[in-house]
């Protein structure tokens, strides 16, 4: 192709966008909002990422800051926190999304089939009601649930003549208790998502499946489940993406000097390196550690996902 055919199909191309937004402008104007959220709240704070690579001094500001390179992260990486911080994180991540994915998808396809609309509506909003606690709500009831003195968890094994466990402060409970609460906080919520994927199955597929002499799991099992493997790789990639994003919020609330071993994270870390002890180039370069593995893990996980079943986030 010529250099004058290519700079009319470029010409072409952008009248053609032109006229699409010129169509759908009040379209583009509710996306706006959106837009400039993420413009504002989240690239030009980037800005500020370079701090990572410097000794910032806060008279001085960013610019005026002196460069020092990969310091900050040399640090990190010898710190003797570096694999405990990792191993922890790491740990509650993957332990979330082995315990903490399934769940959702399995809670969805049971209300999917119960054949009362009130017994199913009772159960989604009983599901989904935890989903608007607030973290400290939800730590409170953790703390006085598993209570040693007055807890329900230590009432009934010293009904059953065990002896009480003060869960909170054993370092072996910490991931376990962060798991199991989250996931029943969050797996109403997250059933939505399928519950809708599933209403977008073809109804000929279960009848044909009927009329063949499937049996309702074999029909979860060959129509439900391969209906919504689309959402499941989607949301099995942008959790893969956040892996090591594991919530600040709730590990703080939860965590004491005696649990720290499994408590301290990437997170937790950040926090008390730099607004605590004001240490700022060096919990940006942690930050920025844990952001670019994430996303490593993102493109890794969405290229498989494409590679092997051809749905992919790009």
């Amino acid at each position: 192709m010529s250099t004058a055919e290519m700079n009319v199909s470029t010409r072409k191309k952008s009248s053609a966008t032109v006229r699409r937004i010129k169509k759908n402008w009040d379209l583009y104007l509710l996306i706006l909002p959106v837009m400039a959220f993420f413009i504002i709240f989240e690239y030009v704070p980037m800005y500020g990422v370079q701090i990572a690579f410097k000794d910032f001094i806060a008279n001085k500001g960013i610019t005026g800051s002196p460069w020092v390179g990969f310091k900050h992260f040399e640090r990190f990486f010898e710190s003797y926190y570096f694999w405990r911080l990792l191993k922890n994180t790491l740990g509650i991540g993957v332990y979330q999304l082995v315990i903490g994915f399934p769940v959702p998808i399995a809670l969805a396809l049971l209300i999917n089939e119960l054949r009362s609309k009130r017994v199913s509506r009772f159960v989604q909003t009983v599901t989904y009601a935890p989903h608007f606690l607030s973290t400290v709500v939800m730590v409170g009831m953790i703390f006085i649930f598993l209570s040693p003195q007055t807890g329900i968890v230590n009432g009934l094994i010293t009904w059953f003549r065990g002896a009480p466990i003060d869960f909170l402060t054993e370092p072996a409970w910490f991931k376990t208790i962060y798991v199991g609460s989250g996931v029943w906080q969050q797996m109403g919520w997250s059933s939505i998502i399928y519950l809708a994927a599933l209403t977008g199955i073809d109804p000929q597929l279960h009848e044909a499946a009927r009329v063949d002499g499937a049996s309702r799991w074999q029909r979860i099992w060959h129509v439900n489940l391969p209906g919504i493997i689309p959402t499941i790789i989607i949301l099995l990639i942008l959790n893969m993406g956040s892996l090591l994003s594991v919530g600040f919020e709730k590990v703080y609330l939860m965590q004491n000097s005696l649990n720290m071993s499994s408590s301290d994270i990437i997170s937790t870390h950040v926090y008390h390196k730099g607004i605590l002890d004001g240490q700022y180039s060096y919990s940006a370069a942690v930050g920025l550690f844990n952001s670019i593995v994430n996303f490593t893990l993102l493109v890794i996980v969405n290229r498989m996902a494409r590679k092997v079943n051809g749905t992919s986030l790009w």
